[in-house]
């Protein structure tokens, strides 16, 4: 057997132009196959790491998904707010252990802000129940002062002490910037690789008092300057939603009804873990598709692979005849040619995870900036092996082709053809 394979790998680099061209094929393939389902894992890693340790997110009235969103992904926008009073009566159920306020709207320079109180910093976690940390500063204590992500620190170029102005609702135009109040950053978070690092966080009061002269919606030229403003008389009247951390989890049911049957206005209650299942059900098809789709082009890869070995049998009868006439059996030529395959196939998918490797390296930093999505140039999974054992055995399923083919013919080749 060993005699073979040194024998298929002599062949191999005799066609080495034509070999070389295969391996690169099936080389795009693997490592397509393998960067769909990387970024497939890692997205859902990625999302479900975005907040833990958290029992309930409380909204207006709307489906689990889209409250899910909006208040822990900065994705899309709230159907309604939320009465500060109510806020207060969740807060006092003597099942609530902490809450944390979010208020929503406003944005600086393409980064959501998000308008909340010091219990952010004490009780949000992320991953595996990590607390968030500074990098440098610390928590906002002034009216004007800001925490940003150390994502908005990065691409912005900010460190302690800048000055930033943030912007009415999601546009940046210069007719919607609050101007007259910039906010101070006096501290920055360490990175977490969730939608923290993109977010700009301010007071709950410092929401309140860039919005006014704004009632209406927009600037009607009655802004203040933030001497002349008195924060023990801001206090919000609406915020966006609410997360919740209880005493005991065995309450989050109760209480959840509780909530979804709250009379003052219409509110819903979500389970994190929950919504995001029912995410990932809408997801499916999409993952099947990407999955079929890089399915398929392994198949293209494979069959280019058999295409060029049928293609070259006829090319290679003389060395078939040769062969024969040396004493191979025609059992020796059929475990020749799958030797072929099946190293053609490992150099690809050795060649295809060194190239996966090296593009997630690569693109790992403009996907973490741009998508928010935390993707890791770690080695093969189990189930990432599993995938490459079942494009081996198609290699393998692909050689037995031509190799039944040169089965069939090298006895009557060696007869026929003269050496």
């Amino acid at each position: 057997m060993m005699a073979i394979l040194r024998l298929a790998l002599q062949s191999l680099k005799n066609r080495k132009t034509t070999a070389l061209l295969t391996i690169i094929t099936v080389a795009v393939s693997v490592a397509l196959l393998l960067g769909v389902e990387r970024v497939r894992t890692q997205a859902k890693e990625s999302f479900a790491n975005t907040i833990s340790g958290t029992d309930l997110i409380v909204g207006a009235r709307s489906g689990q998904v889209n409250l899910l969103l909006y208040s822990v992904f900065r994705i899309g926008n709230a159907t309604n707010n939320i009465d500060w009073q109510s806020v207060e009566d969740i807060r006092n159920h003597p099942a609530v252990a902490w809450s944390i306020p979010i208020s929503l709207g406003d944005s600086h320079r393409g980064f959501r802000v998000v308008g909340t109180t010091q219990d952010y910093f004490d009780h949000y976690r992320y991953g595996k129940k990590q607390p968030l940390t500074f990098a440098s500063g610390k928590p906002f204590s002034g009216l004007f002062d800001t925490v940003i992500g150390s994502e908005v620190a990065k691409k912005l170029g900010y460190k302690l002490g800048d000055d930033i102005v943030i912007a009415h609702g999601l546009s940046d135009k210069s007719f919607s910037r609050h101007d007259n109040l910039p906010f101070k950053v006096t501290g920055i978070l360490a990175p977490t690789g969730t939608p923290v690092d993109r977010s700009v966080h301010v007071s709950l009061q410092a929401i309140d008092a860039i919005h006014i002269g704004w009632e209406s919606g927009a600037n009607m030229g009655h802004g203040v300057k933030a001497e002349n403003i008195d924060p023990d008389s801001l206090h919000p009247e609406q915020v966006t939603a609410v997360l919740l951390g209880l005493k005991s989890r065995i309450q989050t049911f109760a209480l959840q009804r509780t909530i979804n049957e709250y009379r003052q206005e219409p509110l819903t209650a979500i389970m994190p873990g929950i919504a995001l299942h029912e995410l990932w059900g809408l997801m499916s098809v999409a993952e099947q598709a990407l999955l079929v789709v890089s399915g398929f082009v392994v198949v293209a890869g494979l069959m280019g692979m058999l295409s060029s070995l049928l293609t070259g049998l006829n090319e290679r009868r003389r060395e078939m005849a040769i062969l024969r006439g040396m004493g191979a059996r025609p059992s020796h030529i059929f475990f020749l040619l799958v030797s072929e395959a099946v190293l053609l196939t490992l150099l690809g998918i050795a060649l295809g995870i060194g190239l996966l490797l090296m593009l997630i390296s690569a693109a790992a930093p403009f996907v973490l900036s741009e998508y928010g999505l935390q993707l890791s140039a770690t080695f093969l999974t189990e189930h990432e092996w599993k995938l490459m054992g079942i494009v081996l055995l198609a290699g393998i399923v692909v050689g037995v082709f031509p190799a039944l083919r040169a089965y069939r013919q090298s006895l009557s080749d060696g007869m026929t053809i003269r050496i």
